[in-house]
């Protein structure tokens, strides 16, 4: 038997090897291999894609971080569960991120052609509200609650957010990218929260924008963008206000259109090596729904809004190499988003202790809006103005810290005003009664973060933020609030008083 397997496997080999010999007589082409190739035209990170005259670059981040008494990253906690101060507010709230950048460029007569896209895998941890009877149910911050109680299982999904994707040809740029009106640090003058007031969001935004580069570091940009839904502030309709509204900071029932016009922007930047002047300015339209339940109910005429802002940066000033000042002002009128951006609150409502007898807790109520109107008026525009800025010192290649601050006004003019009091007054039985009554606030924020960069693209980051809410309400002022439910909040008598709120970010962040 050994011998017959012998014989077989010797077969068996010498026909393999005569067909080898066969088959490499025969001509046969060699595939051409193609390598990827270094593209160093457009700086290191480029390669060409294979058989193309186009470059690309893969780049993107992994972050995890840990937002300690806050209901959501990145803020301080000024609404919601956030702002109730009791069980429903979270002790902390964890995000964990995996962001993609993919960055195309081809050489063409016309100069470069570019294509960009980022998106973000994000899961982040939601919180607790109650039902009124003794129960709670998950909402996530992806906007999907899960069944009441349920296990983790049913809401790990996480979210997926497209930031950028546009396309730049010949000084354009269209498509879904920061706005032409933003300061290039948008609302991170040297901070990592998002909530900061005072200057145009990072958000990106579609648009159709053209630059002109007029050499020396001077450009202009010219866009029409889409205001939905990052450059919409609250319209409201203050006839559809109610009491649990008004709880909540909310001045009236948000009552806003389709899109009829997009927002116009203009900016004059001047970028040189000592840093960086902009000028923007906006026009947005404030286009309302219906007075009431259907369209014969008739609408308020549309009103235009419009905003400006100045930035400068200032670079490697005296106190050390790569030391910045980063800072921003901006007006607003009827054109909110542009100060309070799409990341901060627009309504707030936040508890506190009490020392007036008879009162539950206390409780700092404040909204802004871009407009406000009541059934058969127009539209009243609301001003807001702020400012922001940062001063960012490198004690060493590895470690950095900044020291940042915000303050935002909100002012009604004395028409919305009666229309927002006399339906505040009316719900939620203010005290002081319309003599007492004043919507305006003001909001800030101040904070410090220090950054250790042990190696190369691996950052750590530890930040911690105060705000302030600062209500105009007249002093000793009460209201009777309605049972809130979600955040466990009973019926009863609230001194109106200024709030604030701290939150302490810890943040890992590894760049590739």
């Amino acid at each position: 038997m050994r011998s017959m397997k012998s014989i077989l496997f010797g077969s068996a080999t010498g026909m393999i090897v005569a067909c080898s010999a066969q088959a490499a007589d025969l001509p046969v082409k060699a595939k051409a291999i193609e390598y990827v190739k270094v593209c160093s035209l457009y700086g290191p990170g480029f390669y060409y894609i294979p058989g193309t005259d186009t470059c690309f670059k893969l780049g993107g981040y992994v972050r995890s971080e840990l937002n300690v008494h806050s209901n959501g990253n990145v803020d301080v906690p000024v609404y919601g569960p956030g702002g109730a101060q009791n069980r429903f507010s979270n002790a902390y709230s964890w995000r964990s991120r995996e962001d993609l950048s993919i960055d195309t460029r081809t050489a063409t007569e016309y100069g470069v052609v570019r294509t960009f896209f980022d998106a973000a895998f994000t899961w982040t941890d939601g919180s607790y509200s109650g039902l009124g009877n003794g129960s709670t149910v998950y909402q996530s911050l992806g906007g999907s609650a899960a069944p009441a109680n349920a296990g983790v299982g049913s809401v790990a999904y996480g979210t997926v957010g497209l930031y950028y994707a546009f396309i730049q040809f010949a000084g354009f740029t269209i498509g879904k990218a920061q706005s032409q009106f933003s300061a290039p640090w948008a609302n991170y003058p040297g901070n990592a929260i998002d909530g900061l007031p005072g200057g145009g969001g990072w958000d990106p935004v579609n648009q159709f924008s053209y630059t002109a580069d007029f050499g020396n570091g001077v450009s202009l940009s010219l866009s029409a963008q889409d205001q939905v839904a990052a450059y919409t502030g609250n319209i409201w309709n203050v006839s559809a206000a109610s009491a649990a509204g008004n709880a909540a900071g909310a001045y009236g029932g948000n009552d806003i259109a389709g899109t009829a016009a997009p927002d116009f922007v203009a900016m004059l930047r001047v970028d040189q090596a000592w840093g960086l002047f902009q000028a923007s300015v906006a026009a947005h339209d404030n286009h309302a729904a219906y007075y009431g339940a259907t369209e014969l109910t008739g609408h308020p005429d549309d009103k235009w809004g419009w905003a400006g802002q100045l930035a400068l940066s200032i670079k490697n000033i005296p106190t050390g190499a790569g030391d910045t000042i980063n800072m921003t002002g901006v007006y607003t009128n009827g054109a909110t988003r542009y100060n309070f951006q799409d990341y901060a609150s627009t309504t707030y409502a936040m508890f506190g202790g009490t020392g007036i007898a008879g009162a539950y807790q206390s409780v700092g109520l404040a909204g802004a809006s871009d407009a406000v109107f009541v059934t058969g008026s127009g539209m009243e525009l609301t001003r807001t103005y702020g400012v922001q800025g940062a001063y960012t010192h490198n004690w060493n290649p590895n470690w950095n810290t900044s020291l940042f601050g915000a303050w935002a006004a909100v002012r009604y003019n004395g028409t919305a005003k009666s229309y927002i009091c006399g339906a505040f007054v009316a719900n939620l039985a203010l005290s002081t009664g319309i003599a007492g009554c004043n919507p305006d606030f003001n909001y800030s924020v101040v904070g410090t973060a220090t950054r250790w960069t042990p190696v190369k693209n691996l950052t750590f980051t530890a930040e911690l933020d105060y705000a302030m809410l600062d209500q105009k309400y007249a002093s000793g002022s009460t209201v009777t609030l309605p049972l809130q439910s979600g955040i466990a909040k009973p019926g009863a008598v609230y001194e109106l008083r200024n709030q604030n709120a701290v939150s302490l970010l810890l943040r890992a962040q590894r760049n590739w």
